[in-house]
């Protein structure tokens, strides 16, 4: 998967605030993720988090390759 930092991720599964929308701030063996919800931010696995991603939004005013 081609994910940057500042991408915001659309997830099958809800954060319990119920926002299903989350914004890349660091990638590596981890992601560390905020909720676009309430703001909390989560350090997930990559296996994990590839797994439940539904849907890539590129950072604004960046374009897809």
């Amino acid at each position: 998967m081609n994910i940057q930092p500042g991408d915001r991720l659309t997830m099958k599964k809800p954060h319990p605030c119920g926002s299903k929308e989350f914004e890349v701030l660091r990638i590596g063996a981890d992601f560390k993720i905020k909720c676009l919800g309430c703001e909390h931010v989560v350090i997930v696995p990559r296996s994990k988090i590839e797994k439940n991603i539904k849907n890539v939004k590129p950072k604004e005013g960046k374009e897809q390759v």
